[in-house]
């Protein structure tokens, strides 16, 4: 009997239609085993990717492929033809960066299949592991029946298995990059951009990002259903959202997998890691520093940009700063409004501005001169209005004259509504297209190699996002890529008091941010609060990374908190080390920085809208004794009612120590420990 109903199940079965089971398994994992990845082709050739952590599914079976708008798709009858495996472990040192030296440690697979179908188009797909993150890209190697690849759309899938919350941003809306982060269910996301970061229920932390963006199309991420996720590339007015001869390479796709979100933050190294060593030689002349502006002024509306009775670029008043610059140890002036083009409807058009013509009232070889006299450097203005047809042609022009001045660094910005970038054609005529499209992404790349021929750095605002190319172009210092302090000026909606926590882990994660923080009056246009304490606002230089930090205040607002702007003074901007202490997205950033070169410590501290109190341990100063100079939110300090109450005070302390503070509502804290030797 047992027989006959074995037989019979036999049979039933093989009416059943086959299941697409994996042909082809291709395994690898992080080197300290915690991760690991598969590629396999099913029934239908299609190429899936999974991952897990710790043996638990991560990211279900998601496929890989891509639509053309000139070819057939490549997406199913693939087969394995080669595959090789590598594993990698250096270390190499940043000009400039969160960290002196960086751990370069990965596992890697590379497989490469082909169609068999007629056209047997070939495709590598090359993965390494990290042990906190997965990296895959695409090779297309040089082949008859793919010479130019159109691409329409990347159908790499993301499928995150189990629930979990989400911080994200949208996506193709008309502000770009510069919205706040909505915090949703997974299954709740729409459209948006990367950095996006997810906390599934049991704690582990994943961050989709890219790394290596370079003449292709910008990433963003979808949901499709459920806790499938898709990539979506960014949109060209030519058609195809990526045109390349082959052989080329993909940017990484990058997911940062960690089990809290502190080890979230540290693991943006691997971005870059997977970016291309310096090209540029010796960088010693790119410079970290402090700044002053300019330009605080303007988005108060009390100096314009324009010429007039309100025109703040004049030779008096840069004058004026660079002597407050130089009397505070502050080492750039960032001027605005310098250059003729600023007067009438500037937004979006562009093609009235000059790159080496000065409003009469602006002697910029007298003030560059002055400046550098004191030890203050001009930092140039390049706005575009995201006239790139405009701009191109004229930017060597701007930069030989800013490099004859001895002018080191420049920064660009590209103001417009979103699909609002003005290109010129293959065809002689202006193309409208987006910030982060392929066009762009070619052009951001082509100002910081030029820039570099005369030894300047650039600081890219409504820019490209950063995926790391600092590694490769030192030069490429800072952007912006979201909301910064300018918000705080302007009036509704002001950055409410969770944004910086949510930066750290999501923004951050590409890299340094010129958020220019530091305004001490705590008071935007027409005196409306900022939803800040003053004590924030100082932990804020620690907590946003950048080789460059803008005091962005007035120098008379400084004049009247020289307590807090003794902080300001003090503070590093490059660091030997970097860690994070506590953390959770959107809620609370500790971190802890060694300063380049120096035996010093920094921690900075901030929150969101809720009272926090916590000890910091204070094991990573190391031997000795240390001079702990505190500036912390008062004991009845609260963004609403109370944000100017900020304690100031020292305590001798060692590594055995802990130190307990109070985060008021909308607060912050900043401490410099000063070695005071065994």
């Amino acid at each position: 009997m047992m027989r006959f109903v074995t037989k019979l199940l036999l049979a039933l079965a093989a009416l059943l239609p086959a299941p697409a089971l994996a042909d082809t398994v291709i395994r690898a994992t992080s080197p300290d085993g915690t991760l690991a990845l598969a590629l396999t082709t099913n029934g239908e050739g299609r190429i899936n990717y999974s991952v897990t952590r710790a043996g638990k599914p991560l990211i279900g079976d998601s496929q890989l492929g891509f639509l053309f708008t000139d070819a057939p798709q490549m997406l199913r009858h693939f087969t394995l033809v080669d595959q090789a495996s590598r594993s990698v472990d250096e270390s190499w040192e940043q000009p400039w960066g969160e960290w002196r030296r960086v751990r370069n440690h990965y596992n890697e697979i590379a497989a490469t299949f082909e169609e068999t179908s007629k056209l047997h188009r070939r495709m590598r797909v090359v993965a390494r592991l990290f042990d906190d993150a997965v990296a895959f890209r695409f090779e297309f190697p040089r082949q008859p029946n793919l010479a130019t690849a159109n691409i329409a759309e990347e159908l790499t899938q993301f499928r995150v298995v189990g629930n979990g919350e989400a911080w994200w941003d949208p996506a193709f809306e008309s502000n770009r990059e510069e919205y706040l982060y909505n915090r949703t269910p997974i299954a709740s996301i729409g459209t948006a951009q990367t950095p996006l970061t997810i906390r599934l229920t049991d704690g582990t932390h994943i961050a989709f990002h890219e790394a290596a963006l370079v003449d292709y199309s910008a990433m963003n991420i979808a949901k499709v259903e459920g806790g499938l996720l898709k990539a979506v590339l960014t949109p060209s007015s030519i058609g195809p959202k990526v045109s390349r001869e082959t052989p080329f390479v993909t940017p990484w796709r990058v997911m940062l997998i960690t089990g809290d979100a502190p080890s979230l933050y540290a693991a943006n190294a691997e971005i870059l890691n997977l970016n291309e060593p310096n090209k540029l030689g010796d960088v010693s002349w790119v410079h970290p520093r402090k700044y002053v502006g300019i330009w605080w002024g303007m988005h108060l509306d009390t100096q314009s940009w324009s010429s007039g009775a309100k025109h703040g670029a004049t030779t008096a008043y840069a004058k004026k700063m660079i002597d407050f610059a130089a009397a505070n140890g502050f080492t750039g002036l960032l001027v605005e409004g310098w250059n003729k083009g600023w007067d009438g409807d500037w937004f979006a058009t562009g093609d009235t501005f000059s790159f080496t013509e000065t409003y009469p009232d602006f002697d910029l070889p007298g003030v560059v001169a002055y400046g550098l006299k004191k030890g203050v450097h001009f930092i140039g203005h390049n706005e575009t209005s995201a006239n790139i047809a405009w701009y191109e042609p004229r930017m060597g022009a701007g930069f030989d004259m800013f490099q004859k001045l001895g002018v080191d660094a420049i920064k660009t910005g590209y103001v417009s509504d979103a699909g609002g970038v003005q290109a010129m054609g293959a065809d002689g005529k202006i193309h409208f297209e987006w910030h982060e499209g392929q066009v762009m992404v070619r052009h951001h790349l082509k100002v910081v190699e030029e820039a570099a021929k005369r030894h300047i750095a650039i600081d890219a605002h409504e820019p490209i996002k950063d995926t790391g190319l600092r590694r490769t172009y030192p030069n490429w210092v800072s952007r912006e890529g979201q909301r910064g302090m300018e918000y705080n000026a302007w009036g509704v909606p002001k950055n409410p008091p969770e944004h910086e926590a949510n930066l750290v882990f999501t923004r951050m994660l590409g890299g340094p941010m010129d958020f220019t923080p530091g305004v001490l009056s705590l008071m935007g246009r027409g005196n409306t609060p900022i939803l800040s304490t003053l004590a924030k606002q100082l932990a804020l230089y620690i907590v946003i990374y950048s080789p460059i930090q803008m005091a962005a205040d007035l120098p008379e607002n400084y004049a009247a908190n020289p307590g807090p702007l003794q902080f300001i003074k003090d503070v590093a901007v490059d660091w030997d080390d970097t860690r994070v202490l506590a953390g959770e997205v959107g809620d609370l950033a500790v971190i802890a920085r060694k300063t380049r070169g120096k035996n010093e410590w920094f921690v900075g501290a901030v929150g969101d809208e809720a009272e926090r109190r916590f000890d910091v341990p204070l094991s990573f100063l190391g031997k000795g004794r240390w001079r702990a100079e505190i500036y912390r939110d008062g004991d009845t300090a609260d963004y609403r009612t109370n944000p100017r109450s900020i304690v100031m005070e020292q305590r001798r302390v060692t590594a055995a120590d802990r130190l307990a503070l109070r985060i008021a509502p909308g607060g912050g804290a900043a401490v410099r420990f000063v070695s005071l030797g065994r």
